[in-house]
């Protein structure tokens, strides 16, 4: 692993991994694309797609909540992808973050209650 690029504004990241968050905001899988473009390009906070936090690219992050959302394909349910993610998990926790995880038939087929987690996230006094 590289060093962390820190910043005033932003949480540290390596800086390797732009690149590769440039790639994956333009290739979106179909759960992510869904959910992006039906939910949180126009969710009532800024939601930045692909996101580099630390050693890892967030499929979306909203700042004003300290927000990591992901949408889960099927490697993340074989025993090395459940134990990399629950590495990833405890260290975005570390830095105050929250993290809702969700697989893509969720996104796919239960989208209202998708988007309704999303936005039980919004404290009652922020709400628009």
């Amino acid at each position: 692993m590289s060093a962390l690029k820190i910043t005033d504004f932003y949480f540290p990241y390596e800086a390797e991994l732009v690149a590769r968050a440039k790639e994956l905001r333009q290739n979106p899988t179909p759960a992510e694309k869904k959910l992006w473009q039906e939910c949180l390009r126009t969710f009532q906070f800024r939601v930045l797609r692909q996101r580099p936090i630390a050693h890892f690219i967030v499929d979306f992050y909203c700042s004003a909540l300290r927000l990591v959302i992901e949408v889960d394909g099927d490697s993340h349910f074989a025993e090395q992808g459940k134990t990399y993610d629950a590495q990833r998990t405890a260290i975005l926790e570390s830095y105050g973050l929250t993290i809702l995880r969700f697989t893509n038939e969720e996104v796919m087929k239960q989208f209202a209650g998708v988007c309704d987690r999303i936005n039980a996230q919004i404290p009652p006094e922020l709400r628009s």
